[in-house]
């Protein structure tokens, strides 16, 4: 190997040994920090808007029909069966007969997202919680009417949406969701990866 080859892989190894990484490695870090930040960013907003709102701030949870028991009412679906990554509350009757019933804020929380999104989900609330330091998101499908707005504060038991079948797509029921996750994308309802996704009925009766 001649003198310069030599010289440049000692000036190369040198280099990566001051900077005690590998490039590759450095912008992994870089990369990773970044993230961190972002999202230390986003968690500092609701910080920030629960620090100001504290009476909205969780301190126990109920079912979103049939308040407080979700009396009347049955999970038709439940959280992991089919890949089902929520619980689907339905009218004892069955069928429509449910259409319209009220749906009511599992906790105290502030409702993040209330639009239509169509397709199959039709419309949909999503409602952030703090509760005993932890953030959680509860998300309201197939919705006939949403009666609440995006950026209000709202307490458990509110009237918040009606029982919808996301424009005739399925029959009348509530598709309820409960994630640790709180800034995941609106996702597909089914999966076998449930990171981020919680079991509704399990999560309530046990807070």
């Amino acid at each position: 190997m001649s003198r310069f080859l030599v010289l440049v892989a000692f000036l190369t190894l040198l280099s990566c040994q001051n900077r005690g990484k590998t490039p590759g490695l450095i912008d992994n870090t870089i990369k990773s920090s970044v993230n961190s930040n972002e999202t230390q960013n986003r968690y500092q907003k609701y910080d920030s808007l629960f620090e100001k709102n504290s009476q909205f701030i969780s301190t126990s949870f109920d079912y979103p029909v049939g308040k407080p028991n979700a009396k009347g009412y049955y999970n038709a679906q439940e959280f992991r069966e089919n890949d089902h990554l929520g619980d689907d509350w339905n009218g004892l009757n069955g069928g429509n007969t449910d259409l319209g019933d009220p749906i009511y804020a599992i906790s105290n929380g502030y409702i993040s997202s209330a639009k239509d999104i169509k397709g199959g989900w039709g419309k949909v609330v999503r409602i952030i919680h703090q509760y005993k330091g932890n953030y959680y998101e509860s998300l309201y499908a197939h919705c006939q009417s949403i009666l609440i707005k995006e950026g209000e504060f709202v307490k458990k038991g509110a009237l918040i949406a009606t029982i919808g079948n996301a424009d005739g797509i399925y029959l009348a029921h509530l598709h309820l969701e409960i994630r640790d996750n709180i800034f995941m994308d609106i996702g597909a309802g089914y999966s076998k990866n449930t990171n981020g996704y919680l079991d509704p009925t399990k999560f309530i009766n046990k807070n």
